[in-house]
């Protein structure tokens, strides 16, 4: 612990006191050479009669002002209290397809590592919003809850594999009614980016969920990655990338894996949101950043953490204290008059 948070007006405390010195010094011979000009050589020391003695405790007051406030910007600090940060955050959670089909290569350099990209990028940009990850295939797992913190979603969207988790296929409903859950208990207008290649394999849910996305206020945003023409998708790969094998179907067929713009675009024109086809990373994070935008907000506590007291109105106390003394005394002190000898009194 630093005792000081900033040490370095101590610095600037021995360049000031210096300059005072100086500036004293200076005054005081001038004073006394127009006094010896004006008066004679021995005229200071008549006019300032019993005055310097009072007039170096001013100094001495004011001088310790100066040291207070000094001290008072160093900004003395001990014993810890716990601050809590607040801001006004829209909501919104980001649901990544994770399935097999997101090795497909039709966008360089895989589907799923051109979504990672992008996310990274949107997450840096989304300063003012509260985040949550889902990853799903057929079912839809939380990989990160509801946060502000921008490195632990960066760290968890690095993590995102194919086939990460332990059942394939994909659905379009799990995440959603996954994501209105999460954005249950926040109020107004909040979003769900869907990133995915748009093979819904239970189309059946696919309405229940648009219902459920309209009664939480949800806003789809849906991604589609991928080509409409399809892509073979890698089953095994070499050291070097070099694809070894591709997925086949139960019959033996290799599968070839196509985008489905109409089920995301229907989903998204479903609850107001819009739908995007993936371009460059850039492109559509300033697309996602602008359908975002107008969210509802709400407060709440972003952080907390403990910290060091203050101290500073301590010294500063002290420094009002001394300033008012030194000015409050006289340049002199009050004499008694004189009394008045014997002589006087007979005449």
């Amino acid at each position: 612990m630093q005792l000081f948070e900033q040490p370095v007006y101590f610095m600037y405390l021995l360049i000031a006191l210096g300059g005072l010195a100086g500036i004293y010094w200076l005054g005081a011979r001038l004073k006394r050479r127009i006094a010896a000009i004006l008066f004679g050589p021995a005229a200071y020391a008549r006019l300032s009669g019993g005055g310097d003695a009072w007039q170096w405790l001013k100094t001495a007051l004011f001088v310790a002002a100066v040291c207070f406030a000094f001290a008072a910007l160093a900004r003395p600090q001990w014993g810890l209290e716990i601050v809590k940060a607040e801001g006004d955050f829209a909501q919104t959670v980001i649901a990544v397809d994770v399935s097999a089909s997101m090795r497909a290569r039709d966008v360089h350099p895989d589907r799923l590592d051109s979504a990672k990209n992008m996310l990274r990028m949107l997450i840096s940009h989304l300063q003012n919003e509260r985040i949550g990850l889902i990853a799903f295939t057929s079912q839809a797992y939380i990989q990160c809850p509801i946060t502000t913190d921008e490195d632990a979603l960066k760290y968890f969207i690095s993590s995102l594999q194919p086939d990460m988790l332990p059942v394939a296929g994909t659905s379009l409903a799990a995440p959603v009614k996954l994501a209105a859950h999460m954005l249950a208990k926040y109020p107004g207008k909040k979003a769900l980016i869907i990133l995915t290649d748009g093979e819904d394999h239970e189309p059946d849910e696919l309405k229940e969920a648009q219902n459920v996305a309209q009664q939480e206020g949800i806003r789809i945003i849906a991604i589609g990655i991928g080509t409409p023409e399809g892509e073979l998708i890698p089953q095994r790969t070499d050291v070097s990338g070099r694809v070894l094998e591709y997925k086949k179907d139960r019959e033996g067929k290799t599968v070839v894996s196509k985008l489905d713009q109409q089920s995301l675009a229907a989903l998204a024109q479903a609850t107001q949101g819009v739908y995007i086809q993936y371009t460059t990373p850039a492109q559509v994070a300033a697309k996602v950043e602008e359908s975002v935008k107008d969210l509802d907000r709400s407060r709440s506590v972003s952080s907390s953490r403990a910290r060091y007291k203050n101290r500073y109105q301590i010294p500063l106390l002290l420094a009002v204290l001394c300033l008012a003394a030194a000015l409050a005394l006289p340049f002199r002190p009050c004499r008694k008059p004189a009394p008045e000898t014997e002589e006087k009194k007979v005449k």
